[in-house]
């Protein structure tokens, strides 16, 4: 009677670690089961951050051919523009947009003088009107260019001053802020046309605005 008993405990000890063995397997299971489905989600997110920014690299690789692309067309002086802009920490992206130039036979700047004509203003205007359309925070490079008459350091003076003369009205009379602008003399160093004709020193006699951004 005792032996049946003990036996009658033995397998129900038994039965029951069973039970209890086939729940523990079968918990396990579930919870490897969500593990899985989790990794496999994380696993999801992961692949689709991959994607996109495999993407936004493509983009920046056609960005960046573009951008190449137009700073093989760049003027000299426009070139060197966005070199000291790039050098001096101006820029958030470093990249050319546009230049302007107003020569002395289109807004009459004067002979051997920096004051801005009526015509070289309404062309300032213009110019200040497209920014403020575009709404870009732009950096400008003010370039003040002279023909050959004269000696290089009286031209490299004129060029200064027409240049700081149009920086100063596009601050006062627009409001572009000073620290996103820089004037500079090129003087007589960079001819865009012939110094031995009268219509190739008034070309010659101008102002350009490189706009970077």
């Amino acid at each position: 009677m005792r032996t049946q008993a003990l036996a009658v405990l033995v397998g129900g000890v038994a039965l029951a670690l069973g039970v209890s063995g086939c729940a523990t397997k079968t918990y396990v299971q579930e919870q490897v089961g969500q593990s899985s489905k989790a990794t496999d989600v994380k696993v999801g997110e992961v692949q689709k951050q991959v994607e996109a920014t495999q993407m936004d690299v493509a983009a920046l690789k056609t960005s960046d051919g573009e951008q190449n692309a137009k700073l093989a067309q760049l003027s000299d002086t426009a070139r060197d523009a966005l070199t000291r802009a790039q050098e001096a920490g101006k820029l958030a992206k470093g990249k050319f947009l546009y230049e302007v130039t107003l020569t002395d036979d289109a807004v009459k700047f004067g002979f051997n003088r920096s004051e801005l004509s009526a015509p070289a203003k309404s062309a300032l205007d213009a110019f200040a009107e497209k920014i403020r359309n575009e709404n870009k925070n732009v950096y400008v490079e003010i370039q003040g260019h002279t023909d050959s008459l004269g000696s290089a350091a009286y031209n490299l003076k004129l060029g200064q001053e027409r240049a700081e003369t149009v920086m100063r009205y596009l601050n006062m009379q627009h409001g572009f802020p000073l620290h996103r602008m820089n004037a500079i003399s090129y003087g007589a160093a960079k001819p865009i046309a012939d110094n031995k004709t009268k219509d190739g020193r008034a070309q010659n006699r101008r102002v350009t605005l490189v706009v970077l951004m």
